[in-house]
């Protein structure tokens, strides 16, 4: 199933779904999977969903743009356990988009988006390759993530 066909499926009210499969060989020895495997397999879910909206992440860092960018703040709570080979999903959107930072949230779930294991977020701040110091994100990033944006509460 396509991103687009499961995020259309869940009838999400913001955001995007990703599915992600988990494979045997990320569960820990009590049958579980690994609480660091999280982080990585939403950032694997991000790169994917930039990926399909046009960015090239090829680790050049002079070139690469947007991606040129650092970790500020991870924040994770964790629900329940992952406890079986399976495919899931990581519900993903932007929470605020700044001049040279942005925080997005996660949800960690099924892959009809029903049942959240673990939910949080993370700050990245965009820099520049040059300098390594902030710079603001481009008109691009913008323009791709204004979808991604959760409404106002």
């Amino acid at each position: 199933m396509t991103t687009e066909a499961l995020s259309a499926a869940s009838a999400l009210p913001y955001g995007q779904l990703i599915p992600i499969g988990i494979h045997f060989d990320e569960l820990d020895a009590l049958g579980m999977l690994h609480n660091a495997r999280y982080p990585l397999l939403v950032e694997r879910a991000w790169l994917r969903l930039w990926q399909e909206r046009g960015f090239d992440f090829s680790g050049d860092w002079q070139t690469t743009g947007d991606a040129c960018n650092v970790v500020k703040e991870l924040r994770i709570t964790y629900e329940a356990p992952v406890n079986r080979v399976a495919t899931y999903a990581v519900h993903l959107w932007l929470e605020r988009l700044g001049t040279t930072s942005l925080t997005y949230g996660f949800r960690f779930c099924t892959a009809d988006g029903g049942v959240t294991y673990a939910h949080g977020s993370r700050v990245l701040i965009r820099l520049a390759p040059e300098t390594l110091r902030p710079t603001p994100w481009s008109e691009q990033l913008r323009a791709a993530g204004q979808d991604l944006l959760r409404p106002p509460e």
